[in-house]
């Protein structure tokens, strides 16, 4: 049968064609003693091979490593690895350390692919949940040029940027996040308790309220007489959104509108670029071509302002102007990080010059999510005031003319 495939070559270039073969296991034999370390293969549809190695993958991927456990399995087995551990026992080991039975089983489905005869690489795209195409074209480029245990220990760098900036951002909403909640509580508990008292007082004494307090106490006794249809309508709205937002048409409206909010959309838009010059930089070190690499970090956000960054840099390059001209034309990055790059490019160090970027990148992150949540903490802060001043107001205001009334 024909199978059409896709592999990389021992200087880093990416190669698409098709090789004649009785199966699949063949085909990689094949393409293994040409020197070509294979990322992707199709056969046709109808062969038993195919439909074999399609269940085989659907009934592995089932699970997924958590970030965090991502970042401790590739930083123990390039430890492994460096200390002269053979492939398959070094992930062995680390599968039996894990204490969650499918996170073993995930780890397994990778040995059982090695000792199938296929490449780490080849292994880990049969897991895509965990290795996206960024991590798998990375250890490809290091089974390939022989360096393996070097771009294991790049890729546990990025994989634990990307851990530590997620445990930051959450870290740093974790405040927010309890004031919210204790205004949300406080709110509550006014209008289920505190309200339809008053609404009673009200009535039995014929007080003639203002809109505002009307509101309140229409909103309160809804509350109370409807509460579990709202709640089954909440919560019909909320499992809505989050069924498309999973959709790729809601990632990609969630992706745009990230970068439009005030202040944080500039948070977001410097963190997917720290995200990306980290990852074309380690892609450049380990030889892989320039327009593979934006290639594979196209893949790393669905931003469409990125898309079009990654647009131009791809027509630069394809005309043979330099990378660092897209950048000086796009509105992704800072004249600093520009020029940092362009003089990579003059001393043929343009990878080296992206990590670095990169390393700067994140360290304004750093800064800025502090700012970031200096200014969110007090709007927060002057909501709930606003919104209980609002409730105590509305309440109160009828009762103070009750008060002059009498007098």
């Amino acid at each position: 049968m024909i199978v059409a495939y896709e592999a990389i070559d021992k200087e880093g270039r990416t190669q698409t064609a098709s090789v004649e073969a009785s199966d699949e296991r063949e085909a990689r034999e094949q393409l293994r003693r040409k020197g070509l370390f294979v990322t992707r293969l199709e056969a046709s549809k109808n062969s038993e091979a195919t439909r074999v190695r399609e269940r085989k993958s659907d009934g592995r991927d089932g699970g997924k490593l958590p970030l965090k456990v991502l970042t401790q399995v590739t930083r123990q087995l390039s430890m492994l690895l460096r200390a002269g551990s053979g492939l398959v026992p070094a992930i062995s080991a680390i599968s039996k350390q894990q204490k969650k039975p499918a996170h073993a089983a995930l780890l397994q489905g990778v040995i059982d692919e090695l000792e199938d005869g296929r490449s780490l690489a080849e292994a880990l795209q049969m897991h895509p949940r965990t290795f996206n195409p960024v991590y798998t074209a990375i250890v490809a480029a290091g089974e390939a040029s022989g360096t393996l245990t070097e771009m294991l220990e790049r890729l546990s760098v990025i994989v634990g940027k990307a851990k530590a900036v997620r445990k930051k951002i959450v870290g740093a909403l974790a405040y927010p996040a309890v004031l919210i909640g204790m205004c949300g509580s406080i709110v509550n508990v006014l209008l289920f308790f505190v309200v339809p008292r008053f609404n009673v007082m009200f009535t039995q004494l014929g007080v003639e309220t203002p809109t505002i307090t009307k509101w309140l106490l229409w909103l309160g006794a809804t509350l109370q007489s409807q509460w579990l249809l709202i709640i089954v309508v909440l919560g019909a709205v909320v499992g809505g959104s989050v069924v498309a937002m999973m959709s790729d048409a809601g990632k990609q409206w969630m992706a745009d509108m990230q970068l439009r909010i005030p202040i944080v959309g500039n948070l977001r838009r410097q963190l997917i670029l720290a995200q990306v010059l980290r990852t074309m930089g380690v892609l450049v070190e380990s030889k892989v071509g320039i327009l593979e690499t934006v290639a594979l970090a196209r893949r790393s956000t669905r931003s469409l302002r990125f898309q079009h960054f990654f647009d131009q840099i791809e027509e630069c390059v394809s005309s043979g102007q330099r990378m660092s001209t897209a950048f000086e034309r796009s509105i992704v990055a800072e004249p600093a990080l520009c020029q940092a790059i362009h003089t990579g490019e003059d001393s043929g160090q343009l990878g080296g010059a992206m990590i670095y970027c990169a390393d700067m990148a994140d360290e304004d992150n750093e800064e800025l999510i502090t700012v970031v949540m200096r200014l969110v903490e007090p709007l927060i802060l002057v909501l709930m005031g606003f919104v209980v001043g609002a409730v105590a107001m509305a309440l109160f205001i009828p009762l103070f003319d009750i008060t002059s009334a009498i007098r």
